[in-house]
C-alpha cells in the first residue's frame, strides 16, 4: 500500500445512477471523465438506452465522496440532475481499474 494510500484512509468503491437530463451533445459522461481525472478516482461511465448515466468509481474515500457530490450536485454545464442513487458502496482492498473510462 502506498503513502498516498494510507494518508487518505480505506479505498471505497461506488456504483451510481444519475437521473435527469444528463445525455446529448455535452453530455454527462465526457465531464464526469475529466472530474474524476482531476480528482484521482478511477472506474467507468456510460450512458443507458433508459436515458441515466450509471458507472462506477473507486479511490480514497474523500475522493470518492467528492466525486458522489459531484455527480449529486454538479454534472456538465448542459445536465440537469434530478436525482442520483448510489449502491454497493463498499470498502475495497485494492483498485480494480487503472483509469477512469467512457463505455460505450
Amino acid at each position: 500500500m502506498s503513502a498516498v494510500t494510507k494518508a487518505s484512509g480505506a479505498l471505497k468503491s461506488v456504483d451510481y445512477e444519475v437521473f435527469g437530463r444528463v445525455q446529448g451533445k455535452d453530455g454527462l459522461c465526457r465531464y464526469t471523465e475529466e472530474e474524476a481525472r482531476k480528482l484521482g478516482v478511477v472506474g467507468w461511465v456510460k450512458n443507458t438506452s433508459q436515458g441515466t448515466v450509471t458507472g462506477q468509481v473507486q479511490g480514497p474515500e474523500d475522493k470518492v465522496n467528492a466525486m458522489k457530490s459531484w455527480l449529486s450536485n454538479v454534472g456538465s454545464p448542459s445536465s440537469r440532475i434530478d436525482r442520483t442513487n448510489f449502491s454497493n458502496e463498499k470498502e475495497i482492498p485494492k483498485l480494480d481499474f487503472t483509469g477512469f473510462s467512457t463505455r460505450y
